[in-house]
């Protein structure tokens, strides 16, 4: 039996001291060959990418610095524009309005031709009395075209008996209580107002109905 066992343990290391045995054992693996694989694998997943050559910064400079300048252009020309547009709309409005105080100046006129012609008696307009006939059909006939020219070039007639009372049209003298009129509308109208191109030139000066 003892025999038998010591037979066995021969077969057993001569098993483990054989060449092929220690040709195919795996090798160990030493510190520093797994230091070396693990330096590898790092260089391949954090490989940095190559620097731009001088080339490139150069060209990479001026397409920022082109990209400024087209910039600073665009601006330019929006403010340009914007100028461009309020002078054209100073332009238009001196067009329209330039001649307001001329205008005004010839209201007075207007005005003296309409208080004529309302204080000849129409009683007394007949052929009759030629000589006040054609005085007062030359007096209508002034105001009318007065009127004519006035349209012409945008100035409006402002005479708003019965209408509501605008403070931007309006200039009330007095306010009073009309029997049958409503509250808040122009009753009577002393002096006619004017408007060129929609805005205001002179307001008319009226009496307002209040409530009783």
């Amino acid at each position: 039996m003892a025999s038998l066992c010591a037979s066995a343990l021969r077969q057993g290391c001569f098993r483990l001291l054989s060449p092929s045995a220690v040709r195919d054992a795996p090798a160990p693996l030493h510190g520093s060959q797994q230091k070396s694989n693990g330096a590898g694998s790092e260089e391949e997943n954090g490989a940095q990418k190559p620097e731009p050559s001088p080339a490139e910064k150069a060209l990479t400079e001026e397409k920022i610095q082109l990209e400024e300048q087209v910039k600073d252009l665009t601006r330019a020309l929006a403010d340009t524009e914007n100028i461009r547009q309020r002078s054209q709309k100073m332009i238009d409005e001196a067009k329209l309005y330039g001649i307001q105080g001329f205008c005004k100046d010839l209201l007075e006129v207007a005005d003296i031709l309409e208080k004529a012609t309302e204080s000849v008696p129409k009683e007394e307009v007949t052929s009759a009395n030629p000589h006040l006939k054609n005085l007062y059909d030359g007096l209508v006939m002034t105001e009318v075209q007065i009127q004519k020219v006035f349209s012409k070039h945008g100035l409006v007639k402002l005479d708003p008996v019965g209408q509501k009372f605008d403070p931007y049209e309006h200039e009330a003298l007095f306010h009073a209580p009309v029997e049958g009129k409503e509250p808040g509308t122009v009753a009577l109208v002393t002096k006619v107002g004017y408007k060129i191109h929609g805005r205001t030139l002179r307001p008319a000066l009226v009496g307002v109905v209040k409530a009783p």
